[in-house]
């Protein structure tokens, strides 16, 4: 889910060591557009905290420009753009769904379940390698194998703008200098 095609696959083999070597990790990777004009958008955070500000953003896309730039792996033009994955977050990797425990998503899978495709409730973690979600007007905690979901995101809701702001404030807190 990391990426959708090939290229993009590609592309996260070469990069992933980089962000990885940064600091950061890759949430999401798309090389987007025709032949003429295409944009890669690169999602990440830093690894040791999920935060990614502007000058995170600035400082991946330096290192991410320099592989590029040599390797030279996209064919034509295109425009790299390195953002936060922001409050209302796609849900990539098996970990997020455990990270955001507790909120609500959406979920897509690539086949049917119970004869639908689109699910939305609370996430509850994780089982092995399965998504443990509960859904809306059921009892019991469906298990999602992650192998089968095709697109997840967070579902902005007043508990996650909370969460988003509450991480805010304590970035700007630790940011204050000390007086002593």
């Amino acid at each position: 889910m990391r990426g959708k095609t090939a290229e993009d696959l590609r592309l996260l083999e070469l990069l992933d060591p980089v962000a990885e070597a940064a600091g950061y990790e890759i949430v999401r990777l798309r090389l987007m557009g025709g032949e003429h004009v295409r944009r890669l958008q690169i999602m990440a955070e830093r690894a040791v905290d999920g935060d990614m500000n502007v000058e995170d953003c600035a400082r991946l896309s330096r290192a991410i420009s320099e592989v590029l730039d040599a390797a030279d792996p996209i064919a034509g033009e295109y425009t790299l753009e390195v953002s936060s994955p922001g409050v209302d977050r796609p849900l990539t990797r098996l970990k997020d769904f455990e990270t955001f425990e507790g909120y609500e998503a959406r979920v897509e899978l690539d086949r049917l379940a119970e004869g639908r495709k689109r699910f939305k409730g609370l996430l509850a973690g994780i089982d092995g390698d399965q998504v443990a979600i509960d859904l809306e007007g059921e009892e019991e905690t469906a298990l999602i194998p992650f192998a089968w979901i095709s697109d997840a995101k967070l579902v902005l809701t007043d508990e996650l703008l909370k969460r988003g702001a509450e991480i805010r404030a304590a970035r700007v807190q630790s940011d204050q200098p000390t007086s002593e």
